[in-house]
């Protein structure tokens, strides 16, 4: 009979894993803004072509806008502008991934989705300390592919100032 030794953090996950003896997978909708991309599937609601964004003044210029989706107003970031890259032209390959972030949704301008692909944990490598700064703590890992890298975000934190910004506007009013 065999042993089963528990791993050092007790979570439940963890040690299911060792009993199905199955890796642990997350799920990823990978994307390219230049280079390939990729964010939870679990933030992600819905993909979808570009529409008519309507731009509103003296909003931050990462901030492409608004737009209507079924009757709700979505703003929609750019994440080019967000991440500080060159800004390029809005393609026909170009979309919007609908995200909720801490019960708020979020369009984020991208050039193109590519796929949704399954990563084994153990294919994922924590970003290097050397890349990373106060202002890129929202890259959380970089997932090691056949057919290159993948750089993991964490929306969440990638959001934090929009999210300040809006609970500030609701407070105030």
């Amino acid at each position: 009979m065999s042993r089963l030794s528990l791993p050092p953090s007790g979570l439940a996950e963890d040690v299911l894993g060792l009993i199905k003896g199955m890796p642990d997978e997350i799920q990823i909708v990978t994307f390219s803004l230049d280079e390939q991309y990729g964010i939870p599937i679990s933030q992600v609601q819905e993909i979808i072509r570009i529409s008519s964004i309507t731009r509103i003044p003296n909003s931050p210029s990462h901030m492409e806008g608004v737009i209507n989706l079924r009757g709700r107003i979505l703003p929609v970031l750019n994440l080019r502008k967000r991440l500080k890259m060159p800004v390029s032209d809005i393609t026909r390959k170009s979309r919007i991934i609908v995200t909720e972030i801490n019960h708020k949704e979020i369009g984020l301008l991208v050039d193109a989705v590519l796929q949704v692909i399954k990563v084994p944990s153990e294919l994922i490598d924590n970003a290097p300390e050397e890349v990373l700064d106060i202002d890129s703590d929202y890259i959380t890992g970089v997932c090691r592919l056949t057919k290159g890298l993948v750089i993991l975000l964490d929306l969440e934190r990638l959001l934090r100032r929009e999210q300040i910004n809006l609970k500030e506007d609701v407070d105030i009013a």
